[in-house]
């Protein structure tokens, strides 16, 4: 008996590192066919404080994001994923793992395919991973994948 695979949560920051997980995303949907999410977080941008009103988010320039990152997620999905799977875009401002992690849950994904960026040492200290907390509060299984990917090849194109 195989898995029930529907929905598949793929997280995108643009990097090489996240294009790749799309390769390998775009197999098992054709494997499951299940329905691709690709989901783009956009950090909101804060500003030095001002003496007066404190740190200040500026919600025009992240409504530019918001709309810059969906032009270029619908790019990235016509150029790697067949017409043939079924393909959703989502956009969230916020902190990357959290909107990841809420997403799956309300969308009830089956899977969520991330890359990791290897981060080491003081960098991963300083930083964290933000593949390593997805999978610390996941919903739902998270399949990782690090360059070099070993052990599965995907088709390109």
């Amino acid at each position: 008996m195989k898995p029930e695979i529907h929905k598949i949560l793929v997280p995108i920051d643009f990097s090489d590192y996240s294009k790749n997980a799309l390769n390998y995303a775009v197999d098992f949907a054709k494997l499951f066919n299940a329905e691709l999410f690709l989901i783009y977080v956009v950090e909101p941008v804060i500003y030095p404080p001002d003496f007066s009103m404190g740190q200040v988010a500026v919600p025009t320039v992240d409504l530019e994001m918001d709309k810059r990152a969906k032009e270029e997620l619908e790019n990235l999905a016509k150029k790697q994923i067949p017409q043939k799977l079924k393909t959703k875009i989502i956009v969230k401002t916020g902190k990357p793992f959290l909107e990841i992690i809420e997403t799956a849950t309300e969308m009830d994904a089956d899977l969520i395919i991330i890359a990791t960026h290897g981060h080491t040492g003081v960098e991963h200290i300083l930083f964290g991973s933000t593949a390593e907390k997805v999978v610390r509060r996941a919903p739902c299984p998270v399949f990782t994948l690090r360059e070099p990917m070993k052990g599965f090849k995907y088709n390109k194109g």
